[in-house]
Parts: structure tokens; sequence; C-alpha cells
């Protein structure tokens, strides 16, 4: 079974959030000496908008020199003057596959609205490029009018979700909102990536008491539109059990299904073929 994680922070000489491993590097060789022994093949990566663009060219290295292994979805400044020419080349860069931001700056909010990105989404949608949001309760209306207005642009929403409320909330008030959020899966270009669920539980491993939640998602969005991840740089569990908290915890999830959750769903939403060798 192909396992690829949705979402893994890289960096170099840098200091990542407090929430992350407080290391000034880490670097693509321990992301792939840490997928060996967690049995992970393959990885989004995704550079830490905190950190700024540079981040961008460390994680082109990575994909470069192991595209079997790597794939990469980026950031640049929304309102550079070369912004759509930006867009336009993106995939010029070894390994990127599209985006991922945060839009969670005050000035950025009022950009899910009020049509300030209008162009992005179309230049997205004219380049074929995939775009990650870490979105949340706030951004499901918005969300919405994105994605029946642009219909070629496949949106993947963070950790299952949650936004960055990892740390504030956890277990149910958690998932407080998911029957709005599920309303989401009416638009077949948006998908959910399961990651970072250790996160949201107040228990220990397997957190078996936010499986229900995980298993409303999965059956609503369906198993082709729900990606296991880890962001593994915050997790206070190990990878391997950020791996078998699903395939060894989650009965219900099986077959098929399973293999589409771990890595085959994610490779074909992306577009991309790895050709990892263990």
């Amino acid at each position: 079974m192909l396992i690829v994680d949705s979402q893994l922070h890289l960096w170099q000489n840098s200091r990542m959030t407090a929430h992350h491993r407080q290391i000034p590097t880490y670097s693509y060789d321990d992301a792939l000496a840490e997928m060996a022994l967690a049995g992970v093949d393959c990885a989004v990566i995704h550079p830490p908008s905190s950190l700024g663009e540079p981040v961008n060219a460390y994680a082109v290295e990575a994909a470069r020199k192991h595209p079997d292994r790597f794939c990469v979805l980026g950031h640049f400044d929304l309102e550079s003057p070369d912004r759509e020419s930006i867009v336009a080349h993106w995939r010029e860069r070894p390994g990127m596959l599209g985006f991922r931001f945060t839009l969670n700056q005050p000035k950025q909010q009022a950009w899910w609205s009020d049509g300030s990105l209008d162009w992005f989404w179309a230049a997205c949608e004219k380049a074929e490029l995939r775009v990650g949001l870490l979105a949340d309760r706030r951004h499901w209306g918005p969300l919405a009018k994105i994605a029946s207005a642009h219909p070629g642009v496949k949106l993947l929403v963070d950790h299952l979700g949650r936004g960055g409320a990892a740390g504030r909330i956890a277990d149910d008030e958690a998932f407080a909102d998911l029957s709005e959020m599920l309303a989401l899966a009416r638009y077949p270009n948006i998908a959910i990536k399961l990651s970072a669920a250790p996160t949201y539980s107040s228990q220990s491993y397997p957190y078996r008491n936010i499986h229900g939640h995980i298993r409303r998602i999965v059956e609503t969005f369906g198993p082709e539109r729900s990606f296991w991840g880890s962001d593994l740089t915050r997790m206070s569990c190990s990878y391997h059990q950020c791996v078998t908290m699903f395939t060894e915890e989650m009965h219900w999830l099986s077959g098929h299904d399973l293999e589409l959750v771990m890595g085959g769903a994610i490779v074909e939403w992306l577009g991309w073929i790895p050709n990892p060798v263990r």
C-alpha cells in the first residue's frame, strides 16, 4: 500500500512557530529517515509560510533530488506586481504542483470574500494548479463560492477543516461545526486533508474519541477526497503512530478505501506519479 503524507514541513537555519519542533533545521534527509522508520513512502512538502519565500527553494531542492519521494505546494506574495506571471510559470520549478496558503494575517482575512483573489483562482484554474488552504468555520461560505465559481480549481482543506485550533480546543468541541463543513462535499473540487488529527484529541494514542468525526468526514467526502497526513513536526506522538492510528485502529477503514485515504487518492488529486523504492 502506497503511503503518502499530505503535509510535511521542511526548513533550514530558521525558527519555526512555537507549536513545531524548536530546531534550526528539519531537512529532507531528516524527513526521509523518519519516513523510512514509519513506512511512509512519499510526502507533499508545504514550505512554512511563516518563514517567507526562501523556503520554497529548499523544498524544490528536495523534490529535484528525490522526485520519487517529494512534491511541493508552495507559496508566494499574492500582492506581488508579477503575481500573474508567477502563477503562470509556477510549474517550471521542479516538483511544484500548486500552492498552500494560510491566509491568516488580519488583512488577508478579507481576501476570502472581497474578490481580491479572483484573479488567483482563475489563474490556478487555467494552469491546473492545486491550492491548499488553512480554512475553518469562518470560511465555509466563501470557500463554497470559490469552489462554485471556479470548478476547475482543486482545493485542499488542511487539518480536518479545524484550521489553527490545535492546542486551543479539542475533542467534540473542536468538531462543533463539522456538519457545516461537511456541506462542502457537494462541491467535487473540494477535498479534506486528515492531517494533524492527533492534535484535536485530549486523549492518548490512538485518540479514539475523535475517530467518529474522522469517519463522518471520510464517509461524506468519500475516500477519494480524504487524504491522510501528519504535519509531523508538531506531533506529540511518533510518526509510526500517525500512520497506525489509521491503518490499524480504525477498523471501519479497510481495503481499497484505506489504500485511497493513505495515499492513492492524493496522488490522483495532485496529478502526481511518484515511484518510491523502499
